[in-house]
């Protein structure tokens, strides 16, 4: 079953960290990711630009307004997420503990998802 867990933090804490505390995260998130990723369970991971280079479209209006800036205001932006393949929400919960021993702060959301629209390269790298 794939899992959505979504990373939220204080984006202002983070973006002032330096190019040394930034690296010291990723040092630490690094093994579990490694380890992840040759268990095939870990999918894409991406962290998002700052809500700064947000753009919304609200749709509730005709036509749709866009407006920039992030959907919602709130002490603690997404910030980013993985896609997990694992068994069950506990499987998924375990992970988010380890990510968050090696980044503490914040919180994470898991969401079991559906895969909507699945990676065209897939079928090319497989010949199906």
């Amino acid at each position: 079953m794939l899992y959505a867990i979504l990373c939220y933090k204080d984006e202002d804490v983070v973006s002032a960290w330096s190019a040394d505390e930034d690296a010291a995260v990723m040092a630490r998130l690094g093994p579990v990711h490694e380890r992840l990723a040759n268990q095939g369970k870990l999918g894409p991971s991406l962290r998002l630009l700052p809500t700064t280079a947000a753009t919304t479209l609200r749709k509730a209006s005709d036509p749709p307004l866009v407006i920039d800036g992030p959907f919602a205001e709130t002490k603690e932006q997404l910030l980013g997420f993985y896609v997990v393949d694992v068994a069950d929400l506990d499987e998924a919960l375990a992970i988010a503990r380890d990510l968050a021993a090696a980044n503490p702060g914040g919180a994470y959301e898991l969401r079991p998802v559906l895969l909507y629209n699945p990676d065209p390269r897939d079928a090319a790298r497989t010949g199906g």
